[in-house]
């Protein structure tokens, strides 16, 4: 669990850069567009959210209830994003990997606690 939590971390910080520059060009076409949609802000906040558990889960792989925390990070802004998608489609996808990603964070930190 611990090697998962931190592999899972690293890949949280790389999506953050991923799902940051999708994010941008999505607010930029929104605006462009004036459709009135929030997609690259609700991106914007679910890869800031990837990238504060990311750096949680990495330092609390060895032990502690800080993933509660990091699954808190992961869930939270995927569940705003969700609703807030519109034409960012890969919003969908970013979302639903930081729901796995929090919901791993959780049983991580439960089984590592535990033992």
């Amino acid at each position: 669990m611990k090697t998962g939590k931190l592999v899972i971390g690293i890949l949280s910080i790389v999506l953050f850069l991923l799902v940051s520059l999708q994010s941008c060009a999505a607010g930029l076409g929104n605006t462009l567009a004036d459709n009135g949609e929030v997609s690259g802000s609700a991106g914007f906040l679910l890869a800031l959210g990837l990238l504060v558990a990311g750096i949680i889960n990495i330092c609390t792989r060895k032990g502690g209830k800080g993933g509660y925390v990091a699954a808190g990070f992961y869930i939270l802004p995927a569940l705003l994003a969700l609703p807030n998608a519109g034409s960012y489609a890969d919003l969908y996808i970013w979302a639903v990997i930081g729901i796995a990603f929090g919901v791993f964070s959780v049983i991580a930190t439960s089984r590592t606690n535990r033992l």
